[in-house]
């Protein structure tokens, strides 16, 4: 049975620290799909398209890595395409309490699912889609922050929110 381990998140946009996480957790795992998670009581400045077209961008040149999206549970995505491990980031203390919590619901609903938890390197530790989005909103570069194969504009009506 292959090792499936999804990587959720919004990605909105995807940065330089999700890309080290993928690439770093590649070697755990025999396919990683990275999957986009559709909350529809949460705005989002790129659309879900825009999201899954820069993922497909980014890890074009990797085999292992899938590009997909979900509604509803992260844990029911996983029952359904067979994969046993979430694996998620941790940037600092903050983010493991509320990782921690959601990884054991997610082992409950999920009939066991394991969450595989990698630390940020340091260089990229300080990096969030939410800090991204408030730099691409703003007008400023937000390049240093993300994967250099793609160039991403603010939506015009992402200028007002």
């Amino acid at each position: 049975m292959p090792k499936i381990a999804v990587f959720p998140g919004s990605f909105d946009p995807i940065t330089i620290g999700h890309v080290d996480l993928v690439n770093r957790a590649l070697p755990l795992f025999d396919k990683i799909m990275v999957a986009v998670g559709v909350n529809t009581s949460k705005h989002y400045l790129f659309p879900l398209e825009q999201r899954l077209e820069w993922l497909r961008t980014v890890f074009a040149d990797e085999p292992r890595v899938e590009v997909d999206y979900f509604e509803r549970l992260t844990a029911d995505y996983c029952n359904r395409i067979g994969a046993r491990y979430l694996l998620r980031g941790l940037r600092n203390a903050s983010d493991f309490d509320y990782e921690k919590t959601i990884s054991q619901l997610n082992h409950i609903i999920g009939d066991g699912i394991e969450t595989i938890f990698l630390i940020s390197q340091p260089g990229y530790s300080h990096i969030s889609s939410t800090i991204v989005r408030e730099i691409i909103k703003g007008g400023g570069d937000a390049s240093p922050f993300l994967p250099e194969n793609l160039v991403i504009e603010p939506p015009v009506e992402g200028l007002n929110d």
